[in-house]
């Protein structure tokens, strides 16, 4: 689980791939980005509070049902790397949406340079999460913003094996479109898979030009186990 391991997996990958279908379908899976043993790690996680600044019930807001932890800084090696890792493959793509879609703001390369400007922004609460599904739990439709600033990719990983740990639980986008109805997909994630999603909006080329579209996120009922996921949001919280 060394950090050279982890970033050494994320810098080969086909990036140019990922983003055309980031671009096309404002989502892209990395297959087994983590390692069995490296998800079990994780789940394990979800037992030791200290590791945590807060816990949500899901129901308790309307959410859904089920629950999630926000890390607390300093956070888990993995997940650190995994943010620090990521982030700049991703930053060029987000400045590009920024200008199809007329936002000003651009995105530093590294992503200690980003967190500095979130904290400046009195963003200061790291956002990475576990989140734990039983039978019946669900996530609502939903967008991770949690402030002025926003990185608009953030990225969710799979700890949890379908089928053996849990049935149900797909992973949902939509998309709304302006004047048409919302676009569903259904995503097939394994354990250790990673898919990298828009967290709000992103540009769809029409014949005037881009537009915004706008995506949610969510996950379908759990019928049967227990099901977790990992997730990476790269801007912090207020």
């Amino acid at each position: 689980m060394s950090s050279p391991t982890l970033t050494h997996c994320i810098h080969p990958l086909d990036w140019p791939h990922l983003e055309q279908s980031l671009h096309q379908d404002g989502s892209a899976i990395i297959r087994n980005l983590l390692s069995a043993s490296q998800c079990q790690t994780l789940t394990c996680l979800y037992a030791e509070p200290d590791n945590f600044r807060s816990r949500v019930i899901m129901a308790r807001h309307g959410f859904g049902r089920g629950e999630y932890q926000y890390f607390r800084y300093p956070l888990p090696d993995i997940v650190q790397q995994l943010r620090q890792s990521l982030y700049p493959h991703l930053v060029p793509l987000a400045n590009r949406w920024n200008e199809c879609m007329g936002i000003e703001g651009r995105y530093p390369d590294e992503h200690a340079d980003f967190i500095q400007r979130c904290h400046a922004a009195g963003q200061t609460r790291p956002t990475p999460l576990l989140l734990q599904y039983g039978p019946q739990d669900y996530n609502c439709l939903h967008q991770d913003l949690y402030g002025e600033q926003v990185f608009p990719l953030q990225v969710a990983i799979l700890l949890s094996e379908p089928s053996r740990d849990f049935t149900g639980g797909e992973f949902v986008l939509t998309e709304q479109r302006p004047r048409m109805q919302s676009r569903p997909q259904v995503i097939d994630l394994k354990q250790g898979d990673a898919l990298v999603f828009a967290v709000h909006q992103r540009p769809v080329k029409g014949v005037r030009g881009y537009y915004r579209v706008n995506m949610r996120h969510g996950v379908s009922r759990v019928h049967s186990g227990r099901r977790h996921t990992l997730g990476i949001i790269f801007h912090d919280a207020q």
